[in-house]
């Protein structure tokens, strides 16, 4: 029933027919938990340009064959819960902890660091440039009633949009007002829409910078403590889905937490943006950066 179920999510998700058929043990010389991973991860570690260059690495160096999904965290959460992953790589760590207490997650890792910042139109209507504290200017957009554009998909960056939404005298996501849209979608066709709408928006910088040249934005607000953006690599646990690839899993959150794939994501966006789009934290804990 457990095979049954995640063959359906294959296809649902388009992927290949010779991963069916290896699922199924037809045409295969191995079964699909020896080469198929399946990777849950966030749109924005897709939409950085990140994956494009560890995937490969990752599969070169071991074998396997990577199916990367990108979507909010939430659903990528929800994919884990219900045995349709085998490793997540994420960015909410209070849901990532709740996941783990539930028995679904059985390696959690501590992977690299960015942050959040809130984009918006040139000429800043609002006037909240310059401002460090996040909710003060969540605060001025609602009191203008700026146009601010919401990933409103259960997202990591939707998730943090909301907490900081909940520290101001505004809820929005009540009875949504006029000037505040939901895209449902991920973080780069969210910045997209926010430009042609000369609207706010909460986006990872790694994000932003990667599809800059294509926006009429720019950053705000930056450097508020809330903002700070942490991705852990999750493996499923086997146990609760004994379908699960774990060797696969463990390998691949051994290897983003290898000093060579550290190197290489502190280096990554220096040569393209002057500045890294990612820091990576293997070596630290998340007390270490203010998570505990």
């Amino acid at each position: 029933m457990e095979t049954q179920k995640r063959l359906i999510f294959l296809i649902l998700f388009g992927l290949t027919l010779p991963v069916f058929l290896n699922a199924c043990g037809t045409h295969a010389q191995e079964p699909l938990a020896n080469h198929e991973l399946i990777l849950a991860t966030t749109t924005s570690t897709q939409d950085s340009g990140l994956l494009d260059v560890l995937v490969p690495m990752f599969q070169e160096q071991t074998g396997y064959l990577v199916q990367t999904v990108a979507v909010g965290t939430g659903a990528a959460l929800k994919m884990a819960e219900d045995g349709n992953a085998d490793v997540l790589l994420v960015h909410a760590p209070a849901s990532e902890k709740a996941l783990m207490d539930a028995g679904f997650g059985k390696d959690r890792m501590l992977v690299m660091h960015n942050d959040f910042v809130i984009v918006g139109p040139m000429d800043d209507p609002a006037e909240i440039m310059g401002d460090l504290v996040a909710a003060d200017a969540f605060g001025r957009i609602a009191t203008t009633a700026a146009t601010f554009i919401s990933r409103g998909d259960d997202s990591g960056t939707h998730k943090k949009e909301l907490s900081i939404w909940n520290n101001t005298t505004s809820d929005p996501n009540g009875d949504k007002p006029v000037w505040y849209f939901e895209s449902g979608q991920g973080m780069g066709a969210t910045l997209t829409i926010a430009s042609e709408k000369a609207a706010y928006t909460l986006t990872d910088r790694a994000t932003f910078l990667a599809n800059q040249a294509n926006l009429d934005l720019a950053i705000l607000v930056e450097g508020d403590a809330v903002l700070l953006n942490v991705y852990h690599v999750i493996t499923v646990n086997p146990d609760t889905w004994p379908e699960s690839n774990y060797e696969g899993a463990l390998a691949f959150a051994e290897f983003m937490t290898s000093p060579d794939t550290q190197a290489l994501i502190k280096e990554f966006g220096v040569e393209e943006f002057g500045q890294p789009l990612f820091f990576p934290d293997a070596d630290k804990t998340d007390a270490d950066l203010g998570l505990d």
